[in-house]
């Protein structure tokens, strides 16, 4: 469906309201979801599991999880499966997130889709934008039901191919122990 459309897909599929908070300046789309709905998402603890496809056929499992969530922010932290000694941690605020889902309007187009992914069907907004007119597009799939990332997301790579990034599951709270960055003496 057109651009220009793109307020009436979500108030008409998906029951829900663009207001200026999806906005976040001159030039760019609407995004999928505001900083409050990101909030009220992961404010509490989330942790999603994903699983990064490389364009030479390998693969492995990354884990994001949100925890200290207030009104302005969280901790983010991110691990490989294979890897869970190598933590990284930072703090993100909720508007931070919402930024990362700001397309400019000139080089992206948005469309309503369902995809069938591990999560379930989901009814999606897809974005599909361009750093140049005739560059390799980068596609993101936002699910209404689950505000805050991509469920899948694919991407260019520097050498050509393209990186997928799929959400395999995604649990409130803290649902994955920390990694063990430290060998545990045993308790007597």
């Amino acid at each position: 469906m057109p651009l220009t459309l793109l307020p009436r897909i979500a108030i008409r599929a998906h029951n829900v309201t663009m207001t200026d908070d999806h906005v976040l300046g001159p030039g760019l789309l609407p995004t999928p979801f505001t900083a409050a709905e990101i909030r009220e998402s992961s404010r509490a603890g989330k942790t999603i599991l994903l699983r990064v496809e490389q364009p030479d056929g390998t693969s492995y499992e990354r884990v994001n999880r949100f925890r200290d969530g207030d009104d302005e922010g969280a901790t983010l932290e991110q691990w490989r499966t294979d890897a869970p000694g190598e933590l990284s941690s930072r703090r993100v605020t909720w508007r931070e997130l919402q930024e990362h889902a700001a397309f400019a309007a000139d080089r992206t187009t948005v469309t309503s889709e369902t995809v069938d992914l591990p999560l379930g069907r989901l009814e999606c907004l897809r974005y599909e934008t361009r750093d140049e007119p005739d560059a390799v597009p980068a596609t993101f799939w936002f699910a209404l039901a689950h505000p805050g990332m991509p469920v899948r997301f694919d991407a260019p790579a520097a050498g050509g191919g393209v990186i997928r990034t799929t959400v395999l599951e995604v649990e409130p709270g803290q649902a994955i122990p920390p990694p063990s960055t430290t060998s545990a003496e045993p308790v007597t």
